[in-house]
């Protein structure tokens, strides 16, 4: 049957390459993706998906899926398509969700050889909101056997980790006064957030090496004459499990705490933005793949790099088995969100890259359709 998706890729070739291209000559930023949506949705329904849009309440979230009519597997790619500001798809956006709608249309035309089914979701913002986190909050993934998708890169690499990470917010609250002539009566929440600052850099010299602690002061008074009475830090707060995370941050709230109790300031704390579970690669879903990249041509497949950044698949790794690879398409060192990653994705190499990406992931379903592994 992988001989069958091999001549089915070639007849879907060009038009792979045309959608990569559109999405990537036409960038959108997160939740704005509707250039995006509507050309690989389109794609979907040509070939029969049944598509739903406004998925889990977002505009440019969808959902497609092909039924074999058979009992068995069900297996998804996920298509990312958000640009960055100013550079555009300086992370190769184009290509994931090209590979992935492509890998879920070769899939389809074999089916109902194996039975089970196929599933293509599109999840928008990965550069901001992290749509996948909101999607998997609501269960989206919890009857999933499987979720894919490949990444451009420079090389080509295994799945491998990513941290979970916290976007916290610390907002404290003091009281005004005059700085030089009656500073007895003010309350400086600014100060607190610098005790914040300080406490946190203390705390560095006791956590395992994989924490990473960083964070801005985003609001710190109006004027140096006046005590600040509202001052704000944002903070990233990350590890390489979120079990680690959790402690990690209940340390950084008693130093919050104790950075107003020194001013008198009160404090506030949220989550400015969504947080992100560590990614768990699943090693049998792996290994399958890199098995199906190397009888595609790809000889050389590169360990997973050491990770310190987060992704929102991590989210999905937790709920279902999980794979986030890397393809090259440079084979050279190439830096990501950046001009020169926007501009590779347009090169030959790349063109060719795309349709074994889309053959390599559509390769590794059929393995568990057909039973060929077990991840559970």
């Amino acid at each position: 049957m992988k001989q069958q998706l091999q001549k089915i890729a070639e007849t879907l070739k060009e038009q792979l390459i045309e959608i990569s291209d559109f999405i990537g000559k036409n960038p959108e930023l997160g939740n704005q993706e509707f250039k995006a949506v509507n050309v690989l949705t389109t794609f979907l329904k040509e070939h029969n998906f049944e598509v739903k849009s406004l998925v889990a309440g977002i505009e440019t979230a969808f959902s497609a899926v092909y039924e074999s009519g058979i009992p068995g597997p069900k297996v998804a790619f996920l298509c990312e398509y958000d640009a960055l500001p100013e550079i555009g798809h300086g992370c190769g956006h184009n290509m994931i969700g090209a590979m992935s709608a492509g890998a879920g249309v070769l899939l389809s035309k074999i089916i109902t050889e194996t039975g089970g089914s196929v599933h293509v979701f599109g999840t928008p913002a990965e550069e901001t909101n992290g749509a996948k986190v909101i999607m998997t909050e609501q269960g989206l993934f919890d009857e999933i056997d499987c979720a894919m998708m490949v990444h451009p890169g420079g090389f080509t690499t295994e799945s491998g980790t990513s941290l979970a990470m916290e976007a916290v917010q610390f907002d404290y609250k003091g009281k005004t006064a005059h700085a030089a002539s009656a500073p007895w009566y003010g309350v400086n929440a600014l100060n607190s957030v610098i005790q914040l600052f300080n406490g946190i850099d203390a705390l560095r010299q006791h956590v395992t090496p994989d924490v990473r602690m960083h964070g801005i002061i985003s609001k710190g008074g109006v004027a140096a004459n006046i005590v600040p009475d509202e001052a704000q830090a944002k903070f990233y707060l990350r590890a390489a499990t979120k079990e680690n995370l959790a402690v990690v941050k209940e340390k950084v709230l008693k130093i919050a705490e104790g950075a107003a109790l020194m001013t008198g300031a009160t404090l506030t704390v949220c989550n400015y933005e969504l947080s992100y579970d560590d990614l768990k690669t699943n090693p049998i879903l792996s290994a399958a793949f890199n098995e199906n990249m190397k009888e595609l041509g790809i000889d050389e497949i590169k360990p997973a790099p050491i990770s310190f950044g987060s992704v929102d698949i991590g989210n999905i790794s937790n709920v279902c088995p999980t794979i986030h690879p890397y393809i090259g398409i440079t084979d050279a060192v190439l830096n990501g969100h950046s001009v020169e990653m926007r501009e590779a994705t347009f090169t030959e190499l790349a063109h060719e890259r795309l349709l074994i990406g889309s053959l390599a992931l559509a390769y590794t379903g059929l393995d568990v359709l057909a039973g060929t592994i077990k991840l559970k």
